[in-house]
Parts: C-alpha cells; sequence; structure tokens
C-alpha cells in the first residue's frame, strides 16, 4: 500500500520523457527552472508523497509559467497509473477553449503519453434532434414567427446529418437566437435517455464519450452542480484527481450556484395553470397516471394555500421595504425574515419538492406515450410548459429549503428581496461562505486536489483564499508559488504621477479627464480601465470633445472591439481602448496589442449589493474590520490581476500608469504595491 502511495520511479521517468518530447516539440522553448518545479511538487502532492491520504495544493504560478503543460505533466501519468479520471475546470470559457484547442492536443500529439480527452458541457449547451426534426415535420403548424427560422432549422438539420455540426450551441454553423435555441434545446422531459428515439441525440453521445475518456474538461458550475446531485455526470470524488484552474474564482461561482431566488407574486397564475394541464393529461395518459395527476392536483392545491399567506403579506410589507420610489432591493438584516415566512418556509420547501418530484414521473410517462407524428408537436409544446413549470418549482423549492435553515449569530446567509417594475418581487438568498459545502462535496472525498491560479495569494499569504475555501484545517495541505520567469524590471514601469485629489474627491473626474491625454501615447496601444461605467462614459465623452479616437466597452461587442484594435495596432495606428473591470482579468493582448496600461483608481467595490452588505455585516458580527478583512484582499487581487493584463510573453515591453494617490498615502498602499511584480516604480512626490 505505502509503495502505491509514493511516485515510483517508472512514473517519474514517465514524466520525464513526456517533458522532454514537449521541449523538443515547443518552438522557442527556454528551460524554465518555475515550471520544472511545478511538475515535481504537483506530482508529488497527487502521489501522496506529502500526506497518504489529504492529498491537496494550493499552486500560485505566475504569468509564462506553463501552467497548465505543467499539471498535465503532473497529474495525468498518475491519474492512468491509479485508473483515476483526471478532471481540469476552469471559470471562463476562454480557458476552456484554450485547454480544449490548443494545450491538451499538443499535449496528447507530442508527450508519448495515449488518453482520451472530452469537453463535458451542461445539459442546455446541446441541441436534442428529435425536437428540431419535429418543428420541420409539419412547417404548416408553425407560428409565421417560427417559419421566418425555418430555414436555420434545416441547415442545422443537415449540417448534424453530415456531421459538420457536433449538435452544440459552441459549434453552431449559423446564428441561432435565444428564444429558437430554447426550442429546440436538450432537457430531461424532452431529450430523455429511456426513449429509444433519444438515444442518438448530441447530448446523450456527448456523455457516452465520459466513459472512454482518461480527461475530462469542465467549468467550475458544472463541477458544482454535479457534485450536488451526487455525481450524475462525473466519476464519483474518490476516483478523480481534480485541478481546479482559475481557483480564485471559486468561491464566489460557489456563492452563486447554491444560491436561490423565486417569484412571489401571484403564485396563482403559474400553479392554476399546472391544473389546468393536469386536466388536460387525464384524457391523454393511460390510466396508470390517473392516481399520480389527482395527487399532482392536492399537491398544487396544497402549495398554493401555502405560498398564498406570503403573497397576502407582501401588501403590508412592501409599502415598508420600498418606501423610496428609487429603492428596488431591500436586504433582510441578521438574515431575520418575516415571522409568517420562517413559518411557512419547511412547509413550502417540501411541498415543492414532493410537487416536482411527481410532476417528473407524469411528464416521463407523457414522453412515453406512442403517438402519430401529427401529434407529436403538440406532445412536445406541452413537455415544453411542463419543463417550465418544473422550473418554477425548482425555484420555490430551493429559495425556501435556505430560508428554512435557521441562522445563528452571525447569519451564514445574505437574504433579500427585489421589486421590480412591474411591482413583481421576487425573493433571494445566497450563502456568504461555501467552504463547509466544498469540504463535504469535494475536498474530504477526492482522491487528489489541485487548486492553481495566477492570482491565489492575496497581500503575499495563502491566508485569504485558504479561509474563503475552507481548507485552514486540512493537514496534508501544501502551497507552492512559483513567480513568473519575465523580466519585469527590465521591461515595465511602474507610474505613480503627483495628483491634487484622491477618487472619493468630488473632483477626481474633472482632474482625470485634464491628465488622461498626456498618458496617452501617439502610435501605441493603450488599455484604460475604470472602477466604473458612469465615470468611463462622463470622461469617454470629454475626450471625443478634445479629439480623441476611442474604442469603449458596452458601445460594441468584446470581440468587435478588441478586432477594431488589432487592426488599428497592425497599421500602426493610436489605439485606446477604454474598459471596467471585465477588461481587468482574461484579456490577453501580447506583443503591440498592449504597451501602455492605465489603471485610473483601485478598483474597490462598494458594498452596495445585498451578499457584500450582509457580509460586511457578519464581519462586523464577529468584531473584525470589514474594509481590512474583505475590502482590502478582494482589491489586492483585482489590482494584480489588472496589472498582469500589461506583460503577457517574455519579450513585451511597456508602462503601467495608476492616477490613484492612495497607493502612496493610506497606511495599506505599500502592501498593495508589494504585490505586484517587481516592475521598476517612479512614484512622483
Amino acid at each position: 500500500m505505502a509503495t502505491e502511495l509514493m511516485l515510483s520511479e517508472k512514473l517519474k521517468q514517465q514524466i520525464r520523457d513526456a517533458q522532454q518530447q514537449l521541449k523538443t516539440a515547443l518552438p522557442n522553448y527556454r528551460n524554465r527552472p518555475g515550471q520544472n518545479k511545478l511538475i515535481a511538487e504537483m506530482a508529488n502532492i497527487v502521489a501522496g508523497q506529502y500526506h497518504r491520504h489529504d492529498r491537496i495544493g494550493l499552486v500560485e504560478a505566475g504569468t509564462g509559467t506553463g501552467k497548465s503543460l505543467a499539471y498535465l505533466l503532473a497529474t495525468l501519468p498518475v491519474a492512468i497509473a491509479r485508473q483515476k479520471k483526471l478532471i481540469v475546470a476552469t471559470a471562463t470559457v476562454a480557458l476552456q477553449e484554450q485547454l480544449i484547442n490548443k494545450d491538451i492536443p499538443f499535449f496528447r500529439q507530442h508527450s508519448a503519453i495515449e488518453f482520451e480527452y472530452n469537453l463535458v458541457k451542461g445539459r442546455s449547451r446541446y441541441a436534442c434532434i428529435e425536437r428540431l426534426k419535429q418543428q420541420l415535420v409539419q412547417p404548416d403548424l408553425l407560428t409565421s414567427a417560427e417559419r421566418s427560422q425555418y430555414a436555420v432549422l434545416e441547415r442545422l438539420n443537415e449540417a448534424w446529418r453530415q456531421r459538420s455540426w457536433l449538435g452544440d450551441r459552441d459549434t453552431l454553423p449559423t446564428v441561432v437566437d435565444d428564444a429558437l435555441w430554447h426550442s429546440i434545446s436538450a432537457d430531461p422531459y424532452h431529450c430523455s435517455k429511456h426513449d429509444k428515439r433519444h438515444h442518438h441525440c448530441p447530448f446523450h453521445l456527448a456523455r457516452a464519450e465520459i466513459n472512454d475518456a482518461q480527461l475530462l474538461v469542465v467549468n467550475h458550475s458544472l463541477l458544482l452542480a454535479d457534485l450536488a446531485a451526487g455525481n450524475a455526470i462525473l466519476p464519483p470524488p474518490e476516483d478523480c484527481i481534480y485541478v481546479i484552474d482559475e481557483a480564485h474564482h471559486l468561491p464566489a461561482c460557489g456563492r452563486d450556484y447554491f444560491a436561490a431566488f423565486a417569484q412571489l407574486s401571484q403564485p396563482g397564475l403559474w400553479l392554476d395553470r399546472l391544473g389546468i394541464l393536469a386536466s388536460q393529461l387525464i384524457q391523454s395518459l393511460p390510466e396508470t397516471s390517473l392516481k399520480d395527476l389527482l395527487k399532482l392536483d392536492d399537491y398544487r392545491n396544497e402549495l398554493l394555500s401555502l405560498l398564498k399567506p406570503v403573497e397576502r403579506s407582501l401588501n403590508d410589507w412592501q409599502s415598508r421595504w420600498f418606501s423610496n420610489p428609487e429603492q428596488t432591493e431591500h436586504r433582510f438584516e441578521h438574515a431575520a425574515l418575516p415571522k409568517l415566512w420562517q413559518q411557512q418556509a419547511e412547509p413550502i420547501a417540501s411541498c415543492a419538492q414532493k410537487t416536482l418530484s411527481l410532476l417528473d414521473k407524469i411528464s416521463a410517462a407523457v414522453g412515453e406515450v406512442a403517438i402519430t407524428s401529427a401529434k407529436r408537436k403538440s406532445q412536445s409544446k406541452l413537455l415544453q410548459e411542463l419543463s417550465q413549470l418544473a422550473q418554477k418549482l425548482e425555484q420555490q423549492q430551493a429559495l425556501w429549503q435556505l430560508y428554512a435553515q435557521p441562522q445563528p449569530e452571525p447569519a451564514y446567509q445574505a437574504r433579500w428581496v427585489v421589486n421590480d417594475n412591474q411591482q413583481q418581487l421576487t425573493a433571494h438568498a445566497c450563502p456568504l461562505s461555501v467552504a463547509n459545502t466544498l469540504e463535504q462535496l469535494l475536498f474530504s472525498q477526492a482522491h487528489a486536489c489541485i487548486l492553481c491560479s495566477a492570482t491565489l495569494t492575496v497581500l503575499n499569504s495563502f491566508d485569504h483564499i485558504k479561509y474563503e475555501l475552507g481548507l485552514t484545517g486540512h493537514p496534508g495541505l501544501q502551497t507552492l508559488r512559483v513567480d513568473s520567469p519575465f523580466a519585469y524590471q527590465q521591461n515595465g514601469v511602474i507610474v505613480i504621477p503627483k495628483m491634487q485629489h484622491e477618487p472619493t474627491a468630488s473632483a477626481y473626474t474633472d482632474e482625470l479627464i485634464s491628465m488622461l491625454p498626456a498618458f496617452l501615447p501617439e502610435q501605441q496601444a493603450s488599455l484604460v480601465l475604470f472602477a466604473s461605467y458612469w465615470q468611463m462614459q462622463q470622461v469617454a465623452q470629454a475626450l471625443r470633445v478634445k479629439g480623441f479616437s476611442l474604442l469603449v466597452q458596452g458601445e460594441a461587442s468584446r470581440q468587435t472591439l478588441l478586432s477594431q484594435h488589432s487592426e488599428n495596432c497592425q497599421h500602426k495606428k493610436t489605439s485606446i481602448l477604454f474598459g471596467t473591470q471585465s477588461f481587468s482579468e482574461g484579456l490577453d493582448l501580447p506583443g503591440t496589442l498592449l504597451t501602455n496600461l492605465v489603471i485610473t483608481k483601485l478598483p474597490f467595490a462598494v458594498p452596495t449589493s445585498p451578499l457584500e452588505a450582509a457580509m460586511s455585516e457578519a464581519v462586523t458580527r464577529k468584531g473584525g474590520n470589514p474594509f481590512v478583512q474583505l475590502a482590502i484582499p478582494a482589491t489586492a487581487r483585482k489590482l494584480v490581476q489588472a496589472c498582469g493584463r500589461l506583460l503577457r510573453q517574455e519579450q513585451d515591453q511597456g508602462r503601467i500608469v495608476i492616477l490613484d494617490r492612495r497607493l502612496v498615502t493610506k497606511s495599506y498602499g505599500k502592501a498593495m504595491l508589494d504585490t505586484l511584480p517587481p516592475f521598476q516604480r517612479q512614484i512622483e512626490y
């Protein structure tokens, strides 16, 4: 047993040989000690060299360290030798595409390691070919809007027949709008594997390929969904080695996934519709389903009787919660719900769950009824409506299940309501931390787990991410930090100019408008990052009056802006991109595509969202300081990510201008500056 849990000489040699093969195949390869260290340490962690049972590592690998090839080299040979699946999870589509289209094919071609790999996507990313065909069978039954899309459906069907289209949303051969896609996408009601007609639908074919692959690529959301569903798609965690890339996103992604919302206004509208459908189904389903249909109507009435008092209570509460006409959100301080809601929560969650289970059973019966092709379209529409009602039930069940959980001091949920323009009230709940859930579903069960990112540390420490992920108590936890091999000192400079005002001053925007032109050199590529849309638009408007040509986020699609920027740079024209927070991460502008980065102000989040306000409240209740414990770490990480846009390749050069004097004047400024790569610094006094 002990030898099995060690990295054998045979495995070490296989990793060394594969690395040598990859070096030979890589153009302009340079030996990087950092990458060698990554490979050795990650292989030791997953093989159990440090701890026989608790095989887990936090790995920060700077830009240019060759992180993805390193973790494939370190973990795939171990996974194959131990007959485990390697699951690589990413947060962004950009990294997923890079792995599937570039890194993994290159690795398989040149490493001499034989393996199959697969991209695993959620069901709704696939079309149901049977649904598509049903819409083509009887065009005379189509609405005028659907008829205009008939040619698109024909093209999709032909592309699937020739297998030039894989049947998923990501490889569509033509533009398909959301409504049309929704009408042909796979869901459990329309595309059941128990129905022979659907065996050759893309979703089921893709799922069948999972068993043959040694390496599966997923996104964070699908990984969490599968763990929560008890491993419906992926193997159980004890049979998997996980590499969770972009792991700094995992806590927020987990909060989003385990959050819930549901509409509280007018529950009778959709529950009455469920009753009408149940009555209609009595005519078309066999007698064996009669008992279930009658029971469904009973459950529906029970759920309505539980939701009605909540709906009636809204009349009293709304005037108090939304006394200001501008206010659209109301947060429940300390997660304290109205007493009636607290009493109703458990019964509503329980009733919604049993109604949902019964509806699933009835929908399966509808799908199994043998019908003529003439009636197939009406059956499809019926299944679509049942699917939409099931979604409503799922939302109610998830929300009230969270509301039923008693909240200690301080609360561990954010709870709030949103009032839209139509006076429709939606209730929300979100966990403040997913540490316990991740521990229970993933970390305590996994054979091994590597969590990596270019920005895992905060203020040069792993403590913050350990706390967020709930890893502080793991005896085998290893941490590793490998810096970027780039020559930051020689190739880049951070400039902090002298300014009259800090960003909190009302005159700051005017000073920004007057100063910025001096930091936008001609015939260069500039990216200017703003902390708010409002400020970006104010500055853009003023600079255009001064004659500047700008590419501003939101005025065209991201892809269109970047294509125009690239074209400007190719013709050696001045090109200036304006963007907000989403442009500070995942934007790859190598070489001459970015030589001048301007960060207008430190990206402090204003704790106005109900979730952020609840997190601040919880820290305060524990005697902590939310600014120090939440705001500074989050801002420091965002600043590192923003500065990471500048040098993307070893030979890149440029400068970063930060127009925020707080890096110099505030006590936290030096610590934030010290977390950035070691650029030269020019600080004006």
